[in-house]
């Protein structure tokens, strides 16, 4: 059934709830498809680089209504499994399809790929593809066939020659990578040679939550999860924000036991860092980090359990 200005009833007043909850529609929730809904869903589709039509078929219902549970991701050490987790949160598909994302030149940065959405105008994407060329020229042959040689050759190219190569395989309207580009990509993100090389370059962030870890005096798999999160999608934790929290910490109780401890620090490093945030993103932040630092809730309207899902537990790491 498709949704539009004029439809009604209950899949609109679902609807309408489920961009609310996105902070995207602020009006009623009366089942009635007006034009502040529509306005929403588009700012939605827009967010997803769907066409901006503020028409809601298969593809924008599916992106809206994504199944509430998503297969376990791979097993492995504390990072592996924390990547995983943050590229579900990035990419908004669980794995191993995150580790396939594929977005185009909707940011400016040509296009984008993987967990982390690694991508050329940053020149992020350039040494994983070198990378997997390097190590792993077999793959690469034997997946992107003739085509092998024009991905290895635009690794040679200058930044700008780079992007323009990215916009020439997609649609520059929607921002998508057109066949066969988007499926030899896609093929290649779901090999175990490409999810390692993944895991590889995402070396620097992993620092940066060990960092984290350390100065907040953190013990479990959960609160490095947090750290990694916020090191990719924030960049880590500014001076000022950082004296906030070390501040809130010296009031707890000292009686508290390991694990409370634990998630009463890393529920007030999720708050402080989500206040440190533009007001346009600040309760998404929120959300996401109080997801983990409890261990389960809701991030864009998919219900998450991170020791289910991820193995990622309340114990140490």
């Amino acid at each position: 059934m498709q949704l539009q200005i004029g439809s009604s009833g209950d899949a609109v007043r679902k609807l309408e709830q489920c961009l609310a909850d996105l902070h995207l529609y602020t009006g009623p929730v009366d089942g009635i498809f007006g034009g502040g809904v529509d306005s929403a869903v588009r700012a939605f589709q827009r967010t997803r680089n769907l066409t901006a039509d503020g028409v809601v078929g298969p593809e924008t219902r599916n992106a809206l209504f994504p199944a509430e549970e998503l297969p376990p991701a791979p097993v492995g050490d504390v990072q592996s499994r924390a990547l995983a987790l943050t590229g579900c949160f990035e990419t908004a598909v669980g794995p191993p399809n995150c580790y396939a994302s594929l977005s185009g030149d909707f940011d400016g940065q040509g296009m984008s790929f993987g967990a982390l959405q690694w991508n050329l105008g940053q020149g992020t994407l350039q040494p994983l593809f070198a990378q997997l060329f390097r190590d792993h020229p077999p793959l690469m042959e034997a997946l992107f066939h003739e085509h092998a040689a024009e991905l290895r050759g635009m690794l040679d190219l200058p930044r700008p020659d780079q992007i323009a190569w990215a916009r020439s395989i997609q649609d520059n309207r929607r921002h998508l990578i057109v066949e066969p580009w988007r499926g030899l990509f896609a093929a290649l993100g779901r090999t175990q040679e490409c999810v390692a090389a993944e895991q590889q370059n995402a070396a620097p962030y992993f620092q940066a939550a060990e960092n984290l870890f350390a100065k907040w005096d953190l013990r479990t798999e959960r609160g490095f999860a947090l750290m990694f999160d916020i090191s990719v999608q924030n960049g880590g934790i500014g001076k000022k924000t950082g004296n906030l929290i070390q501040a809130d910490i010296d009031q707890l109780p000292s009686s508290s036991g390991l694990l409370v401890r634990e998630v009463d620090k890393m529920r007030i490093i999720a708050n402080r860092r989500a206040d440190a945030t533009s007001p346009a993103w600040r309760e998404d932040v929120r959300q996401r980090k109080l997801t983990i630092a409890n261990g389960e809730g809701k991030v864009h309207n998919v219900q998450w359990n991170l020791e289910r899902q991820f193995g990622i537990r309340l114990m140490p790491a």
